[in-house]
């Protein structure tokens, strides 16, 4: 049965048309039409809500070649029937040259969340388990490489994904899930500090199971970035009752989108609001927020 409608806004994008191959318009692994569509999908999913209906509004600047358009709008509904969902309505508009950066998206949603779920950032408990849903810092280091005009020796594209199916599927073997977020700007650190900050509980968390891609590390470890601070579009961070941390995290494994997930952590009582990180060489640090932000914001 569904009990409750939740309504979710203010997912959108922006680039500067002139740069269409070089910045954020396109980037490994996605585009900014697919960008729009996955950040409003993901925030009802984060909620444990089923998306169902997007609006998709367009604020176009004079003079956007009409290829690059179709291409933006062709890959947002691409994603839309990827992720099984409806764009209803929408708006369009256009303003004077050099006033809107090429083309700014604002995506809004709809979706039903199922009874029982009761799902958020306040609801961590001592004891619970902190599970991840794959790698880290892909999104970011991939914008970041076509940004700046950087090649690594592996290749490295964003993680950019509608995540509704993963977290049915997690929902399905553990309803009472306690929170999930998905670690956009701040990546997992500033994810991790919201949880055990609004739940009042501190995180405990072991470096060699948080996974991380080997050409994201060795980008990381070049620009002098932690990947732990670094964007990701296609993961989910799910705290939940430690007697459900199997299953869930099967159902997780069993996702395309899920396969390399991992239990990283638990909850503590002690010191609330810490993250606390057990590192390789069998030290403890502090996991710190980011402060400021890696790249413009196109999200």
């Amino acid at each position: 049965m569904i009990d409750r409608i939740l309504l979710t806004h203010g997912s959108g994008g922006r680039v500067a048309h002139r740069l269409i191959e070089e910045v954020f318009l396109v980037f490994p692994g996605g585009d900014i039409g697919r960008l729009a569509v996955c950040g409003t999908v993901n925030d009802l999913s984060m909620a444990g809500a089923e998306p169902l209906y997007l609006s998709l509004a367009l604020i176009l600047e004079e003079g956007l070649p009409m290829t690059d358009l179709r291409r933006v709008v062709e890959s947002a509904a691409a994603t839309a029937r990827e992720a099984g969902v409806r764009i209803v309505t929408g708006d369009t508009k256009v303003v004077h040259r050099g006033k809107a950066d090429g083309i700014f998206i604002t995506t809004a949603g709809v979706g039903r969340v199922r009874e029982g779920v009761a799902i958020s950032a306040a609801a961590a408990r001592p004891g619970d388990a902190v599970l991840l849903s794959g790698t880290v810092g892909d999104h970011g280091v991939a914008v970041l490489s076509r940004r700046e005009g950087l090649e690594f020796s592996g290749e490295v594209r964003s993680d950019c994904a509608p995540l509704n199916g993963l977290v049915a599927a997690m929902l399905d073997a553990c309803p009472e899930i306690r929170c999930l977020r998905d670690p956009t700007r701040g990546g997992l650190a500033s994810t991790l500090h919201e949880i055990a900050t609004r739940s009042r509980v501190s995180l405990r968390l072991r470096e060699d199971a948080i996974p991380v891609a080997p050409a994201v590390a060795g980008a990381c470890e070049l620009l002098g970035l932690d990947p732990f601070h670094v964007a990701n579009e296609g993961k989910v961070v799910a705290v939940v009752p430690a007697e459900a941390a199997g299953a869930v995290l099967e159902a997780m494994r069993s996702h395309p989108l899920g396969r390399a997930a991992a239990l990283i952590g638990a909850a503590m009582d002690r010191d609330p609001g810490r993250v606390v990180l057990e590192t390789r060489l069998g030290t403890t640090r502090l996991l710190e927020m980011l402060s400021g932000d890696l790249l413009p914001r196109i999200c």
